[in-house]
């Protein structure tokens, strides 16, 4: 199969023609339509995660058509649409058993394998790693079968490519992590991909006021056409005391939906008592952040993170289709660039320049 692989971080992505070995037991191979352009797999290729094995195909956001699958595969049938999902689950660990399957212990983060601890890529003899377990940046992909959620054919599949991973983890944030109730106030630092998602789960649950805070004005007029009621320029203004001006107490809760520090101890200064900090945006690695613990005591102040939004694949991932297709969910406006696989590194220069609500490759 043709992929966009990553030989050194730091370094362009060059089009190979990588070997794709056939699935195993519990593996699926999927034939790309579309993969999200993803700021995780940007810090992954500009040096930002340290750690991160090469050569690697990037991509953890991607939807397409089952062609094949390995022994003891279940619910899955050629020419199946399926979304891919970057966590596995494997429905018998603790995690997965109380209901929290994105925590699930046979996980790898950071390794790029599947869960059986290997890679079915290789380039002349030589392994390839996998970026998120699903490896979206190629035209064919083979992945653990709870990784590819079957959804309903009559959704466009470059829409639900971006279901994968940033509809997921933004509107995730708000109905399953911190579960925010009708008429809470709402603060949303960073308003990219995964920010523009929060905004839109602030406005399927009635939350009011829903503040985005941003430093690029553009990408805040984008929040408001998806639900922000309110819009902080964060360049020209302390967002801290704007939403204090705007909520009178502080916000109920804030969402950090940018790897970055500083938003983080602003997302904290700026909540109410009893508010909520849900952190989602992942900062470089070895970044930390002075806190004062005193108000978080004082005022019972909640600052706690959220993994893909809290997410239980196999149910959330239909249901954002069904909310999508009811015309309740907005995807096609976070589109707002397409580019072929061998554009890659043009769509991560657009991504780190804050000119991409989303763009999406597309095969």
């Amino acid at each position: 199969m043709r992929a966009s692989v990553l030989f050194e971080q730091g370094k362009p992505l060059r089009v190979e023609d990588v070997e794709l070995e056939a699935p195993r037991a519990g593996e699926v191979l999927v034939r790309m339509t579309a993969s999200g352009v993803c700021h995780s797999c940007l810090h992954a290729a500009d040096g930002s995660w340290q750690g991160v094995p090469v050569p690697i195909v990037l991509g953890d956001e991607g939807a397409g058509v089952v062609e094949a699958f390995g022994p003891g595969v279940a619910g899955l049938a050629p020419g199946d649409h399926v979304i891919l999902s970057w966590a596995p689950t494997c429905g018998r660990c603790h995690f997965c058993v109380i209901g929290r399957p994105n925590l699930c212990e046979r996980r790898q983060p950071g390794r790029g394998v599947l869960p059986d601890g290997t890679t079915r890529m290789a380039l002349d003899g030589r392994p390839v790693y996998s970026y998120g377990h699903v490896a979206t940046y190629a035209s064919r992909t083979v992945v653990h079968e709870s990784c590819a959620i079957r959804i309903d054919p009559a959704m466009p599949l470059d829409r639900a490519a971006l279901i994968g991973c940033s509809v997921m983890t933004g509107v995730g944030a708000v109905i399953n992590t911190a579960a925010v109730p009708p008429g809470a106030s709402m603060a949303v630092f960073g308003v990219g991909g995964v920010g523009l998602n929060v905004i839109q789960g602030g406005a399927l649950v009635a939350a009011h006021p829903i503040i985005a805070v941003d430093v690029v004005a553009s990408k805040l007029e984008h929040a408001r056409a998806l639900g922000a009621t309110h819009l902080v320029d964060a360049s020209r203004e302390d967002p801290v005391a704007a939403i204090r001006r705007l909520t009178g107490r502080g916000a109920d809760f804030t969402f950090v939906a940018v790897g970055a520090t500083r938003p983080v101890g602003q997302a904290i200064d700026t909540l109410s008592p009893g508010g909520t900090c849900v952190l989602i945006g992942v900062p470089e690695s070895g970044a930390t952040l002075p806190l004062d613990v005193r108000p978080l005591v004082t005022g019972e102040r909640v600052v706690r993170g959220s993994s893909y939004g809290s997410a239980r694949t196999r149910e959330d991932l239909p249901r954002l289709v069904s909310l999508y297709l009811a015309g309740k969910l907005r995807i096609d406006e976070l589109i707002n660039r397409r580019y072929g696989l061998d554009e890659a590194n043009e769509a991560f220069r657009a991504l780190a320049a804050g000119e991409l609500a989303r763009g999406l490759i597309v095969f």
